[in-house]
């Protein structure tokens, strides 16, 4: 099958076992790869009673068709299992070369069951697989865990793994690879802590047939020469992600103090401009990107010379979240997160959190273990990572998450948290269309299933496919089709698994999809793919117990600021969702795709 390596390996880690499985080739005809495929896989494996922190819930390493070939920017892989945080779909995505690798290695993805009575690490070298054990890796950083575990290969295998976050099972534990690339959200790194799996390494040298490689030179060339030009990529290049700081905080899009102010001079001090000009290495790039968005960065006060990162996201969660302006602070902060395999944007979330509570006086120093919680306090901060990491004091209590921390305060209304997973750094009341993308999203607030900031802001829209560009406070019925429409296509992007800071206009993007498969496919095509990719996390998620009313927003992001870039705008959920739910074939009651959604889409499952 033109685009795929054509095999799925099957670990049982309680029986010690390794089997090769064909791919499964009509399904990934329909879900394509990376999230979309592995929740096809994960579909007729789990139900309502399942644990995410037990055997029976898969952890499913998932690559795409693009991935690895010569398609730029097309070297990510998606971790997908049941999440632990919001106990509903979970699926975090990687840059890096692990994917790339694990389809030179001879797979398309990996699907582990079962728990090891021991911890454990897994190689898979040229269609070879084989358990290790992981006795003397137990407790490694995840940089020290990836140096370790080529050593003891003898080659230059890459390395996704956890750190002491993930053996703890911090609900907010990340899957780490390439030195600081984050598989972040929705605590995969916990699932596979669960597992006693301590890392996966992957080399190889088998190649992806492609339909027409020279048709994908064409368009790979196309798309580096669109990269090289576009103001977009090449802004991102020159200040990485962060660049986006300053006219964040002009749009009122970065949150502050806890998503509840609108703006804050200081926060100009995070500026990625200003990160480049005083504590960067250098720019790093991710298999066969012409971007090179990423970031090496240093904090010399903490003694620290190599730092990767920190991206947009961290700046804002582990910066004006918690009302942190010292630049390197957050840089440090960033890396204590990396070394410990953290998610930042949970990470920063609920410690913000526990600043607001504290300051209400909701949580006291009994539950505090003596700190002083404030907002501000830049050590307070890194000490919290680590507490949390290690699951020790107040940490413990972080560990569990936003949502539980609010619980446990008796204020859960002040949890910025949609089905329990923390709102991304990128506030709906300054881009309207962002309250569908969080409402809406399969594995809770997401900016990777919708940046509807980025389309309203002229980065990516995509008219082919109904997405234009428009007024960011539109909070119409119509925006809530595009909103639907953007997330349709960008659960297609995780699942070619395609980098989304490269956009390269649909027609590109079309033909080198047919010239990687030999599908044939249209623009409409792929939107509706998309479509049934998204409905089908959907439906996971009812089975797990979702309901309509579980399609909000927060109730501090539905207060309106009196200043800054939102301008005292909140959107009309109601509107919006509406408009959303039209475009997907849901019933606007029930929240459920009719019967006649599944009837054209072919999901009418069984198992």
């Amino acid at each position: 099958m033109n685009g795929y390596v054509g095999r799925i390996l099957h670990v049982d880690l309680s029986a010690g076992t390794m089997r090769d499985e064909p791919l499964n080739e009509a399904w990934a005809r329909d879900f394509v790869g990376g999230s979309g495929l592995a929740a096809r896989y994960l579909y007729g494996r789990v139900d309502a009673r399942t644990d995410p922190l037990g055997p029976d819930n898969p952890l499913i390493f998932m690559t795409g068709p693009l991935v690895g070939t010569a398609m730029p920017s097309a070297g990510r892989y998606s971790v997908c299992a049941l999440s632990p945080l919001t106990r509903l779909w979970g699926e975090a995505n990687s840059g890096g070369s692990f994917g790339p690798a694990l389809r030179s290695a001879g797979y398309d993805g990996v699907i582990i069951t079962g728990q090891a009575s021991q911890p454990v690490w897994l190689s898979i070298l040229d269609g070879h697989a084989e358990l290790h054990d992981a006795a003397d890796l137990w407790g490694l950083d995840t940089y020290a865990t990836q140096e370790r575990v080529r050593e003891l290969l003898g080659v230059p295998a890459r390395v996704a793994c956890i750190g002491p976050a993930g053996e703890h099972l911090v609900k907010m534990a990340a899957v780490m690879n390439d030195a600081g690339r984050a598989a972040g959200r929705t605590g995969m790194g916990a699932v596979m802590g669960s597992k006693k799996l301590k890392a996966v390494a992957v080399r190889g040298s088998a190649a992806v047939p492609v339909a027409d490689p020279e048709g994908l030179r064409a368009v790979a060339r196309e798309v580096t020469a669109f990269c090289k030009e576009d103001m977009a990529c090449q802004s991102i290049r020159l200040a990485g992600t962060a660049g986006a700081v300053d006219v964040s905080l002009m749009f009122g899009d970065l949150p502050i103090r806890y998503y509840q102010q609108g703006e804050w001079e200081e926060g100009g001090k995070l500026s990625g401009v200003l990160m480049a000009e005083l504590y960067l290495n250098r720019n790093r790039a991710c298999f066969g990107c012409p971007i090179g968005c990423g970031r090496e960065t240093r904090a010399p006060s903490y003694g620290v010379k190599r730092v990767d990162g920190p991206e947009y996201e961290t700046l804002g969660a582990l910066g004006t979240l918690v009302m942190v302006s010292d630049l390197e602070a957050v840089i440090y902060a960033g890396h204590l997160c990396n070394l410990y395999g953290l998610d930042t944007i949970s990470m920063g979330a609920t410690i913000a959190l526990a600043c607001e509570l504290a300051g209400r006086g909701l949580l006291k120093g009994a539950d505090t273990g003596g700190l002083s919680v404030r907002y501000g306090d830049a050590a307070l901060v890194h000490r919290l990572i680590e507490l949390t990491a290690r699951r020790e004091g107040l940490g413990d209590l972080l560990a569990e998450g936003s949502a539980t921390l609010a619980e446990r305060c008796g204020a859960p209304e002040l949890a910025v948290v949609v089905n329990r997973l923390e709102v991304p750094l990128h506030d709906p009341r300054a881009f309207h269309g962002m309250a569908v993308s969080y409402a809406l999203s399969p594995r809770g607030a997401c900016h990777m299933e919708g940046d509807m900031y980025g389309v309203d802001m002229g980065q990516c829209p995509a008219e082919e496919i109904g997405v234009p560009a428009g007024d960011r406070f539109d909070t119409s019925v119509e925006k809530g089709r595009i909103a639907a429409r953007q997330q349709a296509w960008r659960n297609l992007y995780n699942a070619l698994t395609l980098c989304q800071f490269q956009n390269p206009g649909v027609d590109r993007l079309v033909r080198a999809v047919n010239a990687v498969t030999g599908w044939g496919c249209t623009a409409g095509d792929l939107l509706v793919t998309g479509k049934r990719i998204a409905v089908l996390k959907r439906l996971l998620n009812l089975r797990r117990g979702l309901t309509r009313a579980c399609d909000r927003l927060p109730d501090l992001l539905m207060q309106p600021l009196a200043d800054g870039g939102t301008e005292g705008h909140v959107p009309d959920l109601d509107q919006l969702l509406a408009g959303a739910y039209t475009e997907y074939g849901w019933d606007p009651e029930t929240g459920r795709p009719t019967p006649e959604t599944l009837a054209s889409l072919g999901l009418e499952l069984s198992g």
